[in-house]
């Protein structure tokens, strides 16, 4: 029963958030119009169920690129519609249009001077006839088999509010940088924002040695430094190749004399390379698609000035 139940759920939700694609015309343009060229911010407000919708479209906006806050109605009837200033752009969600909180900020809203946008499902509501612009989120019935608690309406308020931001974003032409700029925290803004020369491992403290040192002397370097690899010189300080504990293995075989052999008869010739203000998440791709640990970095003359290694980006909490 309650598997059905779930199922119901969700068709019931999809069907309705399906036909509100045919309700977005020239008057939603319009309403994105409004909102980029807005020199105010965007104040987004609901109670009680539509409040917490609100709140998450207040959220999705402010991170895209357009100033937003929640607004509660409550409070705003208590002195927090001062707040609102006659550029700011109110966004009120309410199902019926006749929430009496919502309803009761309309003539102050209108003194002030501010745009009003409703969603609301009713749109022969006082809201709705008070209202600037109005776009209909209209369910024919709430998921709840009692019909009383909101649920697909609020679905549906949910999705009218995630296209208006993303419409906006597009409008605003906002790119992935600017994002970044708004999400600096977590594996999301490291993935936009960490270069490698924040996490990779700099000269001083990785081995760099010229081709002509012997394996010996640069597995002592190696080990004395707890490094995974030596970067190969030539005699201008160019990198011309990297020496890791596979190379060592794949010419084990040469007995004895390997370790008197130089670096450079064994060392992996024209290494893949990366610069230092390359994004961390290029080197991680580098590596996984050429299924290495360690990348040598360089400046623009091809001079190694670090080594990045997977085990840095997986500290840096970049995966």
């Amino acid at each position: 029963m309650s598997v059905s139940r779930a199922k119901k759920v969700l068709l019931n939700e999809s069907k309705a958030i399906a036909k509100l694609a045919d309700r977005i015309d020239g008057d939603f343009a319009a309403i994105i119009d409004l909102l980029a060229k807005s020199n105010g911010r965007v104040i987004v407000t609901g109670m009680g169920k539509p409040g917490f919708i609100a709140q998450k479209v207040s959220a999705t906006m402010s991170s895209t690129g357009t100033p937003s806050l929640y607004l509660h109605p409550a409070e705003a009837l208590h002195g927090d519609l001062g707040r609102v200033v006659r550029d700011d752009i109110i966004i009120a969600f309410s199902n019926s249009g006749e929430t009496e909180e919502v309803v009761k900020m309309i003539p102050i809203i209108k003194k002030i001077g501010a745009k009003l946008v409703a969603v609301t499902g009713n749109k022969g509501s006082t809201l709705a006839a008070n209202s600037d612009f109005v776009i209909d989120s209209f369910v024919e019935k709430e998921a709840c088999p009692m019909g009383l608690a909101p649920t697909t309406s609020t679905t549906a308020m949910l999705a009218i509010g995630d296209a208006l931001a993303v419409a906006l974003l597009e409008k605003k032409d906002f790119k992935p940088k600017d994002f970044a700029l708004y999400h600096p925290g977590g594996a999301l803004g490291k993935r936009l924002l960490l270069k490698v020369r924040d996490i990779m491992r700099p000269g001083s403290e990785t081995p760099i040695v010229k081709g002509s040192v012997r394996i010996k002397e640069v597995l002592l370097k190696v080990t004395k430094m707890r490094a995974g690899s030596a970067s190969v010189i030539d005699g201008k300080g160019k990198l011309v190749g990297i020496f890791t504990d596979g190379d060592l293995r794949r010419h084990f075989e040469g007995g004895k004399d390997l370790l008197n052999r130089k670096v450079s008869d064994v060392m992996t010739k024209s290494p893949v390379t990366i610069t230092p203000d390359r994004l961390a998440a290029e080197a991680f791709k580098i590596l996984t698609a050429r299924r290495i640990d360690e990348i040598p970095v360089v400046d623009d003359r091809g001079r190694p000035v670090g080594v990045l290694d997977v085990q840095d980006i997986l500290k840096a909490g970049l995966v």
